[in-house]
């Protein structure tokens, strides 16, 4: 039968793991990683939420906190077919996702109603409060039973509607799927009675034709009287176009009589989309626009529909349809044969919903039509309503996620807020949900479930914001002072309390102050107007606020009187302002009505804002401030002391003495602005104002502010007409301290003690000094004449002000000219050159110059614009011969010549050759030209074609350097060069533009922070590049100290006849950016090498690039989108343990190993270099870890002098790291060393180890002498393992060379995992190799029976699922005495599988069996439970564990168990092994060792397992062919084959004997060329041998030591002369003893190379044991929920003793589970593990084994060997138990909703499980066997009896014996 849901799998509680909830205080939003939500159901009352989805059921609280789901799907099913219980009934069924089509409650039951799209669109019925709890589905559900639309794109609508007595289920749907055609769209379906969801004597829409008819539901709605379907369809069958309807039914009508539908149209729109029923109103949203990409929303009024309705149902009970005009308004449609009647007028009166008599269904031609109330730009696809406060609100969903609030006002629809809620894209489904208060809104997406408030009023802080949001349920409460809803505002019934933004309301605010301000010094009363001000009680009050003062407010209608507080209460002024604001608030308790800001100011403060005018500041300001004059004081009011004159404050008017014309002030200069330095000179001003004064006897001085000093000078007033005067200053030589040439001094005037007379204006006069800036006689002569300056040579020679040089000393004349330098000092013989020269005395102005300059004896032409007066002329010079050489003389009128002391040279420059010769079209390139005389004078600039090439290095007389520019494409430029205006070019020489190069790779990408890696770029192009660079941008945390200057150039600045210097590493760039940048190498034109820049620690790099010229590519796009990346520098331990300076003592022939951290990070294997002195050790591998290296054979010599050894020292790239000396430790000399002193050396060692061995067995009974026997034998053990620890090293540096080969070919192929399947029947079954028989149900004569055995069987598996019976079963069966333990692990296992789709149940009955378990050893030896398997519950346990530890193997610890064996593989392949005997001499197993030295050699070929194995290395084994299907065959030149076998002609015999033929026995050369061939006897083809069902067992040896016709065969040594049989079954005890001490007395040699096997391995056993041991990784929930039960039983029973807490644990997971899969690592991979391996993985086995258990692991010489191996690290697996046991201990524990979640997932991930059938039947014939004592058990137990189990298994055992019983 096709299981439902998938594996029986209920899913309880989901688990944080699954889905985790949102934070436990307030979620407001839900989602489910990778499910699809399709449905959204509300419970009334309750509030919750229920989310159908694909696969799933979610409860979900109001707060959408999840509190439930169920699994649904997938489930194995297909459209075509009815629901089935076997398989076979559905040939093309599969495993199909069951998506939610319909949800619906039903309060009336407390039940919730799903409906899936899978088994034809069945119904089920689920526990309100629990989904997970199915209350009702069909098992063998009829056609009756379809309920939903099976295709999830076809709608499915309904409605669960009160009936008489019981609730109905309306459906509405469309045609889907082939099984559809025979269901009507419309059905009364029953909820409860015996078969739910059945449409059996109920109501049906009968279509005759469906394909006429196939109807498109968008909704479905109820109100008290009738059930309303929103849908498109078609018209009748002559109309072709869609259109929309609705249809009406009443809801006490189970018969459907009363079926109404008429159009609906909403003008100018489309089709409607998605709909919602409204008090009074059916809103409906339309398709609108092209291809209805936009959407309008239409409002029927209910009446008007249920009026169309009811008139089109008149006229089709009592008018056959027809109108008052004759056409046709009503018909019965759907092409049924009922036609509209003519019945008595009073028969719709009389039969409201119908009757049979009654034509149905009735459809009105007439179409209700409504005008658009808006349009939207998105298709709207769910529409919901709220009424609230007498308003409609619309919420709009559309299909890209947004979720838009319309306000409906009349006739018009106003969107007023638009949200995103789903993810951009994803439409909102059509069940859009309000809760119960009509608060909040559920918005469903198919990604997730959001709730959304209705009106998100309390956002709003304030009124304007609340009023300006137009959200129609929002206000502003005044009183309350919050934007609230109207309901939430306690006085919205009175006037002015609630302000609503749609009315005429708006915020309170004051519109009028009065006063304005107030001064701050004395109280007053403040009135402020407020209009609209709400009124208030008898005992409320308003009251005004201040600030933090507060004070009683007066109110007169709008006016509100307020008192401000006293000065003291003021808070004082900020510094330098004159007044302080406060906020004024009109205040109702602690809510501020209204609001605005009031200042009090200080007029004392006013005067002090403007110190140059503190009356205007006073008297102008924007208070009423006035000045009184004689006490410069700034009052408010009237308060200058009495008989004083007031200057008032602007603001007052009709009076004539105000503002600041009225104040006394300084009006500017009346003397000269200019006054020379040095010279007595009087000052005078003109003043104003200062009547005020008048008969008041005061003095006046006048101010200068000098440089470092304030000047006060006495002054005096002359009064003149009316209100003015003047004021002389005292005269006075002024002498500042700084000297300039002119120094503006400011200026003001005071009266009596400091009271300062306002300034008009900025006032100051200019002091100038007339010997700063003349420094010769011409500049004292240009300057101006107004300034009276002169020449004086009077002492020192100076510009002086006239009046201070005597009358003698006045210069009339100047000097000669001095010319101090010129520039250039060379020049083209062309002329044309600007010559620069510099001196003084060179004229008074242009006029002295202009023809006075000549050059070599030549005119020189000044230029005007150039000429500096008396200190530079700027001239252009004259053509001359080349070589003319002479000086400059400036010759002015009436004044001697100045001649220069150096000498101007015309010379030719010679233009050569230029280097290189050609650059990309890009630019950039660094272009030289050579030649003769190129430093001509000083304007030289560079073209190469028509494109200027920058010079940017000095030019030097033999080169000039510059930079080439971007060229528009290739081809040949000439290169001109122009000296001032002559111009020299080199036509011999053109530079040639290449095309730009290409990068096309570049590798490898990551590099060390050192830099220094070797980066091959591959392009074309590449040599036409002169200096490619790679560079890094990187962003510095701080300055880096090797960074250069802060120039964008890394080619720095040279001198003429320097050598270039280095360019520089870092440059500081602009923005804070760093580059750094190394010069890459042009290998050719396809390939450049360069080195990876280093970046400084703390820079983060930004972007790499390499610059080629002007070219700059990312390394992104040259490397085809790698990123380059910086990896940490790495990090290595020095050599010696005992610190960085002791020299570490290597002995010749041993692998260096070298331990660090990030070695392979940034550099490869191939790339490091490793040195000691000065010669080199040859790397051979490089991991994360480690670096090993062959070091040179002898010491080498130091680099270093100084020191006497030799230092090991790593370079990786730039990374330089010094490890350490090395001290070569002396070698034997072996050729003086005889060798019969070794043997005998070597036997004296025997003996000596024979003698120690046996002297500790003779005192083995002393306890303190046995325990020093053990720390002895770890030493020689340890010592043992040092010897063999340079070997080791070699190993493993191969090994991991093979592994991380392997990590390769991993990638591309993966772990060849087994598939869940064939893993459980392996577990299951391992005696069986993994199969189960096949179920004995066919046969001849068996097709009568196979129905009802097949169906007993079924009823077998329900009866299991009684807890009762099973555990009844388990005892009877184990009470047995003829039951065999192999009979208990058997039928254990059969539960197992047939219980596997209910793990849940299983994990009940585990829990029980194991109690009563321990109940049973508790009583005897509690730490012998779980021991061994002796009873079903051990069995059931390991294969629960097996069950729930899959997923962590796959995941966690298969990789290192795979890599373990892949390693074992590898070892145990590189030595001999004896196909015979089956022993390797690479082995960790004693008895599995090659103890014979066997000659052999390495070749470069492999053997045929060896060849299969690589050819077919990423293919699981049972996907490979086999080996006996194969030849090898030895190739050699054109026609040489030759077949190599194990047994031929060529074989040699000796005495019985016979050899297997090897390679050296066909003397196949090294190199040679072998092939795998078809096996001749196979047909010539290679046999596939694909994994079957049942594989076969373990490879065996490939040869049997047998004989045949008196021949045994032998490899690599014989076996010993007695066949192994016969020596087993003569052995004697003594034999067997004697075979054990031979054993044990294992010789040294052969232990050495079981240790050298052991240390080659560690790495990997390291790992496997950390991965099962380590809670690094979440420990897996079913190991804590174990953990937990043990630990609940060890409680429960009074056990204290934590040893046997540790052995139970240890028997139920570690001994059970992980050693078996250690031994067997064929349960988990596809692999073929031979008996060398085998061998191998028993003693790693056991050593988990020993580490597992509590008792102290001590060993001897009598030891086995096998334990020896590993006796030094026993003890650190001990403590790894220990701390796993410890750390799961401390965990938090594991909840039985956590593992019931798991185990439910586990139930539908592994969907390919083995399915129960076949075990149901092997089941059966164990109660066969035992039927009678089974009967008998279940009858005696009253229980039992009640629930008929006996009765229950006669009738299974009729069925499947096909028996009559006698019941």
């Amino acid at each position: 039968m096709a299981p439902w849901p998938p594996l029986g799998a209920r899913l309880l509680l989901v688990l944080p793991l699954l889905w985790p909830p949102r934070a436990p205080t307030q979620a407001h939003r839900f989602s489910a990683p990778n499910t699809t939500l399709n449905r959204l159901a509300l419970a009334p009352g309750r509030g919750t939420l229920y989310v159908g989805a694909v696969n799933r059921l979610f409860q979900l609280s109001p707060e959408l906190r999840l509190e439930s789901v169920a699994v649904t799907g997938p489930v194995f099913d297909s459209p075509d077919c009815v629901p089935f219980r076997d398989p076979a009934e559905c040939p093309q069924a599969q495993m199909t996702d069951n998506a939610n089509q319909l949800l619906l409650v039903s309060s009336r039951a407390q039940e919730l109603v799903a409906c899936g799209q899978v088994r034809q669109g069945v119904c089920e019925k689920r526990r309100l409060e629990d989904v997970a709890q199915v209350l009702y589905r069909a098992e063998d559900p009829g056609d009756g039973q379809f309920v939903a639309a099976n295709t999830p794109g076809v709608a499915t609508v309904g409605l669960v509607v009160p009936g008489s007595g019981r609730d109905l289920l309306l459906v509405a749907r469309g045609l889907a799927g082939k099984l559809s055609g025979g269901l009507p769209p419309l059905t009364v379906r029953q909820l409860a009675g015996p078969q739910p969801f059945s449409s059996e004597g109920l109501g049906r829409l009968v279509v005759g034709d469906l394909s006429d008819y196939n109807n498109s539901y968008v909704a479905a709605f109820a109100d008290a009287r009738s059930a309303y379907f929103v849908f498109r369809r078609r018209g009748a069958r002559a109309q072709a176009e869609y259109r929309s309807y609705v249809a009406r039914v009443c809801l006490g009508d189970a018969n459907l009589y009363s079926y109404v539908e008429v159009p609906l149209t909403c003008r100018g729109q489309g089709l409607v989309q998605a709909a919602f029923l409204a008090p009074g109103t059916l809103l409906g949203a339309f398709a609108a626009g092209l291809r209805g990409a936009r959407a309008a929303l239409c409002a029927f009024p209910l009446a008007e529909l249920d009026a169309s309705m009811e008139r089109a149902r008149r006229l089709c009970y009592t008018a056959g349809g027809q109108g008052p005009s004759g056409t046709e308004e009503a018909t019965v449609e759907y092409g049924v044969t009922s036609r509209c009647v003519t019945l008595p007028p009073d028969s719709p009166d009389s039969y409201p919903c119908g009757d049979e008599h009654t034509p149905s269904p009735i459809a009105g031609r007439q179409p209700l039509e409504a005008g658009p109330l808006l349009q939207l730009e998105e298709s709207i696809s769910a529409v919901a309503a709220l009424q609230a406060d007498g308003h409609t609100i619309a919420f709009l969903g559309d299909v890209q996620g947004q979720l838009h609030k319309v306000f409906l006002n009349g006739t018009q629809g106003q969107v007023y807020h638009s949200q995103q809620v789903g993810p951009p894209g994803s439409a909102i489904s059509p069940d859009l949900l309000l809760d119960s208060g009509g608060s909040h809104l559920y918005v469903l997406t198919s990604q997730q479930v959001d709730r959304v408030p209705v009106a998100a009023c309390s956002h709003f802080s304030d009124c304007t914001s609340c009023l300006q949001a137009r959200d129609p349920l929002c206000g502003w409460c005044v009183l309350q002072g919050g934007c609230t809803r109207k309901g939430q505002c306690g006085r919205a019934a009175r006037p002015d309390q609630w302000l609503w933004s749609y009315g005429d309301s708006h915020c309170l605010y004051i519109q009028s102050l009065l006063p304005a301000h107030h001064p701050r010094q004395e109280p007053g009363q403040v009135t402020l107007w407020v209009p609209r001000l709400p009124a208030l009680a008898l005992d409320e009050y308003y009251h005004c606020a201040f600030g933090d003062d507060e004070s009683l407010a007066h109110v007169e209608g709008p006016h509100v009187s307020c008192v401000t507080p006293p000065q003291n209460q003021l808070p004082p002024n900020p510094p330098g302002a004159d007044h302080i604001t406060l906020p004024l608030a009109l205040m109702f308790e602690d809510v501020a009505v209204a609001t605005t800001n009031f200042s009090f100011y200080d007029c004392s403060a006013v005067q002090a804002l403007e110190a140059a005018a503190p009356c205007r500041a006073c008297v102008g300001s924007l208070w009423r401030c006035h000045w009184c004059p004689q006490s410069s004081h700034c009052v408010y009011g009237e308060r200058c002391p009495e008989g004083e004159r007031t200057v008032y404050s602007a603001q007052e008017v009709d009076i004539q003495v105000r503002g600041p014309e009225a104040c006394p002030r300084v009006e500017g200069l009346a003397s000269p602005l200019l006054v020379p330095v040095g010279w007595e000179s009087r000052l005078a001003l003109r003043v104003q104002n200062l009547q005020h004064f008048r008969g008041l006897p005061a003095s006046y001085h006048c101010w200068l502010e000098l440089p470092g000093e304030l000047q006060r000078l006495p002054a005096s007033l002359e009064e003149t007409a009316g209100d003015a005067g003047l004021l002389y200053c005292q005269a006075q030589q002024f002498h500042p301290s700084v000297a300039q040439r002119e120094l503006p001094v400011p200026i003001y005037v005071t009266r009596g003690e400091g009271q300062r007379l306002d300034n008009a204006h900025t006032l100051h006069v200019t002091l100038y000094d007339c010997a700063v800036g003349h420094p010769d006689c011409s500049h004292c002569q240009a300057a101006n004449r107004s300034l009276g300056c002169l020449w004086c040579s009077h002492g020192q020679p100076a510009c002086r002000y006239g009046p201070l040089c005597p009358p003698g000393a006045v210069e009339l004349l100047c000097p000669k000219p001095s010319i101090d330098m010129i520039e250039p000092l060379t020049g083209p013989p062309e002329g044309g050159l600007a010559l620069t020269i510099l001196g003084s005395n060179l004229g008074r102005d242009f006029a002295d110059v202009r023809d006075a300059v000549s050059v070599a004896g030549r005119p020189c032409s000044p230029e005007p614009s150039l000429y500096r007066t008396s200190a530079r002329i700027v001239c252009v010079t004259s053509p001359a011969p080349s070589g003319t050489v002479g000086p400059i003389r400036v010759a002015i009128k009436r004044r001697p010549p100045g001649i220069s002391t150096q000498h101007f040279t015309y010379q030719d420059p010679v233009l050569l050759s230029l280097s290189p010769q050609w650059g990309p079209q890009a630019g950039g390139t660094q272009l030289t030209i050579h030649g003769q005389h190129l430093q001509t004078g000083g304007n030289i600039s560079v073209f190469v074609g028509g494109q200027p090439c920058p010079i940017r290095e000095p030019v030097c007389p033999e080169a000039i350097v510059c930079h080439t520019m971007p060229q528009a494409g290739p081809g040949e430029a000439v290169v001109r060069v122009a000296f001032g205006h002559a111009q020299r070019t080199l036509l011999d020489s053109p530079f040639r533009y290449a095309a730009n190069p290409q990068l096309v790779a570049a590798e490898p990408s990551v590099s060390f922070r050192g830099g220094g890696r070797l980066i091959r770029v591959r392009g074309t192009g590449l040599d036409v590049v002169l200096r490619p660079l790679l560079s890094v941008w990187l962003e510095a945390a701080a300055e880096v100290p090797a960074m250069g200057a802060r120039s964008q150039d890394l080619t720095p600045r040279r001198s003429c006849g320097a050598p270039a210097a280095a360019p520089q590493t870092c440059t500081q760039l602009k923005g804070g950016l760093l580059q750094c940048s190394t010069t890459c190498s042009v290998n050719s034109s396809s390939l450049l090498l360069c080195r990876s820049p280093a970046v400084p620690d703390g820079a983060s790099p930004r972007r790499v690039f390499f610059s080629l010229d002007n070219v700059h590519v990312d390394f992104a796009s040259a490397s085809g989108g790698q990123d380059f990346l910086y990896q940490p520098n790495p990090r290595l331990a020095p050599l010696s343990r005992e610190g960085p300076g002791r020299p570490y003592r290597l002995k010749p022939g041993h692998v260096l190993d070298v331990e660090g951290e990030g070695l392979n990070l940034g550099i490869s294997k191939e790339e490091v270099r490793v040195h000691i002195g000065a010669s080199e050790c040859l790397v051979k591998t490089l991991t994360l870890t480690h670096l090993y290296c062959e070091p040179p054979p002898r010491a080498p010599q130091p680099t270093n002098g100084s020191s006497p050894l030799p230092q090991f020292v790593v370079q990786m790239g730039n990374v330089r790291l010094a490890l350490g000396p090395v001290l070569y430790e002396a070698e034997p000399v072996l050729a003086a060393f005889p060798v019969e002193a070794q043997v005998g050396l070597g036997l004296g060692a025997a003996v000596l180890i024979g003698a120690v061995l046996l002297l500790i067995l003779t005192y083995r009974h002393k306890s303190k002498q046995a325990l020093r026997d053990y720390q002895k034998v770890l030493v020689q053990l340890e010592n043992l393992e040092i010897g063999v620890g340079d070997q080791c090293r070699k190993e493993f540096t191969d090994l991991m060379t093979e592994m991380t080969d392997l990590s390769s070919d991993l990638e591309a192929s993966g772990i060849p995992f087994l598939d869940y399947r064939t893993y459980a029947e392996r577990v299951f079954f391992p005696g069986r190799r993994g199969c189960l028989p096949q179920p004995a149900l066919e046969g001849p004569g068996e097709d009568g029976r196979r129905g009802p055995a097949r169906q007993g069987l079924l009823q077998l598996s329900n009866l299991l699922n009684s807890k009762l019976f099973l555990l009844t079963l388990i005892h009877t069966l184990e009470e047995q005495p003829t039951f065999s333990q192999r009979d208990r692990c058997h039928v254990a296992s059969l539960l197992s599988l047939a219980l596997h789709g209910k793990l849940e149940y299983l994990t009940d009955i585990l829990r029980t069996l194991l109690g009563d378990l321990a109940a049973h050893y508790v009583h005897r030896n509690p730490k012998l439970m779980l021991r061994r398997t002796e009873t079903m519950v051990e069995k059931l346990l390991t294969n629960w564990v097996s069950i729930c530890l899959y997923t962590f193997l796959r995941e966690v610890a298969g990789e290192p168990l795979y890599m373990l064996l892949r390693a074992i593989q590898y070892q145990v392949d590189k030595g001999p092994v004896d196909a015979v005997t089956g022993k390797a001499k690479r082995t960790l197993n004693d008895s599995r060792l090659l103890r014979e030295d066997v000659e052999f050699r390495p070749l470069t070929l492999m053997v045929k397992e060896k060849v299969l194995d690589q050819v077919y290395r990423g293919t699981p084994f049972s996907q490979r062919p086999s080996v006996h299907a194969l030849d090898l065959e030895w190739r050699s030149g054109l026609a040489g084959h030759l077949t190599l076998s194990d047994e031929d002609l060529t074989s040699v015999t000796q005495n019985r004997w016979k050899r297997l033929n090897t390679l050296q026995h066909y003397k196949v050369p090294d190199g040679a060329t072998v092939g795998l061939i078809p096996q001749l006897h196979n047909g010539g083809a290679v046999s596939q041998s694909l994994a079957q069902s049942c594989p076969p067992g373990e490879n065996v040896p490939m040869l049997e030591d047998s004989e045949e016709g008196g021949v045994r065969l032998w490899h690599l040594v014989k076996a010993t002369e007695e066949p192994e049989g016969a020596k087993a079954r003569r052995s004697s005890l003594r034999e067997r003893e004697r075979e054990r001490a031979r054993a044990k007395a294992i010789p040294e040699i052969y232990l050495t190379r079981l240790l050298s096997m052991k240390g080659t391995l560690q790495k990997f056993v390291d790992d496997a044991f950390q991965a099962i041991l380590s809670v690094n990784r979440p420990v897996p929930i079913a190991v804590r929920y174990l953990f937990d039960f043990l630990d609940e039983l060890a409680e429960r029973h009074g056990i204290e003793d934590p040893e046997t807490l540790h052995i139970w644990k240890t028997n139920s997971l570690l001994l059970r589970f992980w050693v078996n899969t250690l031994k067997n690592p064929q349960l988990i991979f596809d692999v073929r593990v031979s008996d060398n391996v085998d061998a191998v993985l028993a003693v790693i086995a056991q050593t988990f084994i020993d580490s597992c258990t509590v008792s102290e692991h001590k060993v001897g010489r009598d030891s086995p060997v096998n334990k020896l191996l590993y006796a030094r690290e026993i003890p650190r697996y001990k403590q790894m138990v220990d701390r796993y046991y410890s750390d799961i201990r401390q965990s938090s524990p594991a909840s039985s909703q956590e593992m019931n979640s798991a185990l439910a997932e586990l139930s539908g991930n592994f969907a390919s499980a083995p399915h129960c059938l076949e075990a149901l039947q092997e089941l059966y014939k164990h109660i066969h066997r035992y039927y009678d004592q089974i009967i008998g058990a279940l009858e005696e137990d009253p229980v039992g009896q009640k629930m008929q189990l006996a009765c229950r298994l006669q009738q299974i055992a009729a069925l499947v014996e096909n028996k009559v019983t006698d019941l």
